[in-house]
């Protein structure tokens, strides 16, 4: 059964025709106030009405209702023009080809909004058009660092995808949004896939010489060129092995891995503090290369004799030894 028209919907109209009008006006004003001022109008207009339609002394087409029913209407529609131009800035903003790293432009604007609003929706009853709206910065955002790929930076751009995604995840951890818990774990993968392969650019760098010599010996064998044929050909012969080897004595390494380290301690962002975590990641795959030589070493030259100038022993001890000496 429909409830009966309140008796004052009519009356209440003639005398305060001019509320809706004034409410659309302040609505106006707190979106000049502020680029994201509708929020606060959105969550308390939802809640005043949600309080009302849940009391019987409130018909649905009582005079109050209509009026803050159709203001809501349009400070949803505020909302979602702000999320739309919002998602345009994040996704248009240019970033600078001198940029040396650090946070995107875009990432703090999306990091921005999310706590200005989350805050604004702490105890709000409802929060669906927030979390649909989290979602679509989200992918705005995503999209942007994604879009250096094919930036001109001067900078490593696996570095700044790291960096970036990474600050995103730490963000999302903190703040423990449900709807968000997806992109917290995609930018989790994606920090890491970044950050490999970032430690792969550098890994060639403090044995550059014998790994390009193995990328080789690897490209042969690809070739169908037996493993035991490898050391027959000039440019792979026993002698040639040696004379790599002999380029990198344990302190050589030494000395490179600690370039290394002063290389990627300048270029990462202190505030991201993710230099140990890369050094770890680096120090595992350069143990994974070493023993890949050694393999190859072992199934290509047998019973040669020939053996790198240092083990996985002596590798520990340098990057060990690098990281308490800073």
């Amino acid at each position: 059964f429909s409830r009966p028209e309140d008796p004052t919907t009519h009356p209440l109209s003639e005398i305060f025709s001019c509320l809706e009008p004034e409410l659309r006006a302040f609505l106006d004003v707190c979106n000049q106030v502020h680029p994201f001022g509708c929020l606060q109008v959105l969550v308390t207009l939802s809640d005043s009405i949600f309080e009302m339609w849940g009391s019987s002394s409130a018909p649905p087409s009582s005079f109050l209702n209509t009026v803050l029913g159709n203001v809501l209407l349009l400070a949803k529609s505020s909302f979602n023009k702000c999320i739309v131009a919002l998602c345009k800035e994040i996704e248009e903003v240019k970033v600078p080809s001198r940029m040396k790293g650090g946070l995107l432009p875009s990432v703090s604007c999306f990091e921005e909004f999310v706590a200005f609003s989350e805050e604004v929706f702490r105890t709000a009853r409802r929060r669906g058009e927030l979390d649909r709206a989290h979602l679509r910065l989200a992918s705005s955002v995503f999209s942007s660092i994604n879009s250096l790929s094919s930036a001109n930076l001067k900078v490593d751009t696996d570095m700044v995808m790291m960096e970036n995604f990474h600050h995103i995840h730490c963000f999302l951890c903190q703040k423990k949004i449900h709807c968000l818990e997806d992109k917290k774990r995609e930018a989790k993968q994606r920090y890491s896939k970044h950050m490999e392969k970032y430690v792969i650019r550098h890994l060639g760098q403090p044995l550059e010489k014998l790994n390009h010599f193995f990328e080789g010996v690897k490209a042969r064998l690809a070739q169908g060129v037996k493993e035991e044929e490898v050391s027959f050909q000039l440019a792979y012969s026993k002698q040639e092995l040696r004379k790599v080897l002999e380029k990198y004595p344990g302190k050589e390494v030494r000395r490179a891995l600690e370039t290394l380290y002063r290389k990627i301690h300048k270029c990462l962002s202190p505030e991201e503090n993710l230099l140990p975590v890369v050094w770890h990641t680096m120090e595992q795959q350069f143990i994974r290369q070493y023993q890949e030589f050694e393999e190859l070493i072992q199934r290509c030259y047998e019973g040669s004799g020939i053996a790198m100038d240092f083990t996985v022993e002596d590798l520990l001890s340098y990057f060990n030894s690098i990281t308490l000496s800073n």
